[in-house]
């Protein structure tokens, strides 16, 4: 039976580029009318959340599909747009554009009743609403779409006479201008705004819920994740720490040096901010740390949780994202506090015939592991690999779920969260173990 392919970001591509190269017949659906997902600026499907100036954290050697390397012209780190034209050029040059559906938005997935692994997906269109069986449902419709705002909101913000956005609405630099701009969260996004805003704003004020280490784009000369390869990324994360500590310390300092709180984790916890531009705007004076929100304490004013208060035009909540399925039925499948277990964050075991890909969130770049997991899919749908028995699947789901819990620190944001390098050697070497069963 045909396997259907929900969305046509970069997960989506990779799927659909590996399936047909295998001879595997499948349906690829798109809501909106382009391809690139996240990475496609006003993207019409409503679910991008790219802003005018973003530019991706992990250079573009690294971030490129195996299959197709990004243009040699391309700056060490493109922007949307570039990546944009870059997906556009990957699904014209394997004639993928014909494949995929546009306008069309998957508005159901139920497992077929009495059958083990076949799907009934509703889709609406431009010819209506159809419904088709399928033997494989691959999920790739993201997980940085549907905003997370502060639970629970903090006191009086209801009542607050400034403006409240999350970062999933902001665009463009001009909104704020002439504002004074406070800004909630240290994640890339979270900074990127906040030097925006210090180069217009008449103030900017940076809070955190907690600390975070901030790694410069570039070490030594080099973009800062091309130092990682598969030699040291089989080295031992302490060991790791140690070397990049010692490296961040000559090239930038402490984060305690800019006013930033301290980490309450260790370096490699915590999914890594990388910025080049947030220490010396904090060491200009440009941008102002502050600690927590504690309230809001009528008309425009912010007070912190050392007790001090402030004036703000426009609250920026750059506070993540909820992994959510809108075509399922929450019975059928859900993510509650962003929880998605999965055999190799890949194969859901309670329901056969259901894969996710780009479910992660790596220290590295995610595409050539989102290409990995379809590779292993197209394996398994094919038949030339086998899966453990389920309960071999769950025991590891839950041995995974405790080394999470050891290795990273303990947030929704965390969930998925995966090293690169070792995430990447599990999954080749699932494939082989898979095929060996088979």
């Amino acid at each position: 039976m045909k396997a259907c392919i929900i969305g046509a970001g970069g997960s989506g591509i990779a799927a659909a580029q590996v399936f047909q190269a295998r001879g595997i017949d499948f349906d690829c659906f798109e809501k909106g009318s382009y391809v690139g997902g996240n990475w496609k600026y006003e993207n019409d499907n409503g679910m991008s959340s790219a802003y005018r100036s973003l530019h991706i954290n992990t250079s573009r050697r690294v971030m490129a599909f195996r299959s197709l390397p990004m243009p040699e012209d391309y700056p060490d780190y493109p922007d949307h747009f570039q990546m944009a034209a870059y997906f556009d050029e990957v699904v014209d040059r394997y004639r993928l554009r014909e494949r995929i559906r546009f306008n069309t938005e998957v508005v159901s997935v139920e497992p077929v009743d009495g059958s083990v692994g076949e799907w009934d997906v509703t889709v609406e269109g431009p010819e209506g609403r159809e419904t088709n069986r399928y033997g494989a449902v691959l999920v790739a419709n993201g997980h940085h779409w549907d905003p997370r705002w502060p639970e629970p909101a903090f006191p009086g913000s209801q009542n607050f006479e400034g403006e409240q956005i999350h970062a999933h609405e902001y665009r463009e630099p001009e909104l704020l201008r002439g504002k004074r701009v406070l800004v909630l969260g240290i994640g890339n996004s979270a900074v990127d705004i906040a030097v925006e805003a210090s180069r217009i704003a008449d103030k900017t004020f940076l809070a955190t819920r907690r600390g975070a280490w901030v790694l410069p784009k570039y070490l030594n000369g080099k973009p800062i994740d091309e130092i990682a390869n598969p030699v040291t990324g089989s080295v031992p994360i302490p060991v790791m720490r140690a070397v990049m500590k010692r490296q961040l310390k000559v090239a930038v300092g402490e984060p305690t040096d800019y006013g930033l709180p301290k980490p309450d984790h260790k370096l490699l916890e915590a999914h890594p901010t990388v910025s080049s531009e947030l220490l010396p705007r904090l060491g200009h004076g440009d941008i102002t740390p502050k600690p927590n929100i504690d309230r809001f304490t009528g008309g425009r004013r912010v007070r912190f949780l050392d007790g001090s208060e402030e004036e703000a035009d426009l609250v920026v909540y750059c506070t993540g994202y909820k992994i959510t399925f809108p075509f399922f039925r929450p019975e059928v499948l859900s993510a509650p506090d962003n929880r998605l277990p999965l055999y190799r964050r890949v194969v859901s075991v309670e329901r056969p015939g259901l894969y996710f890909i780009g479910f992660i969130q790596p220290l590295g770049p995610i595409m050539p592991l989102a290409e990995a997991q379809c590779e292993w899919i197209a394996d398994l749908v094919s038949g030339r690999a086998t899966l453990p028995p389920p309960a071999e699947m769950g025991r590891e789901i839950d041995a995974e779920e405790e080394r999470q819990r050891k290795r990273f620190v303990a947030s929704k944001r965390h969930t998925v969260e995966v090293d690169f390098y070792p995430y990447l050697r599990e999954i080749r070497r699932e494939r082989k173990r898979d095929s060996a069963r088979a």
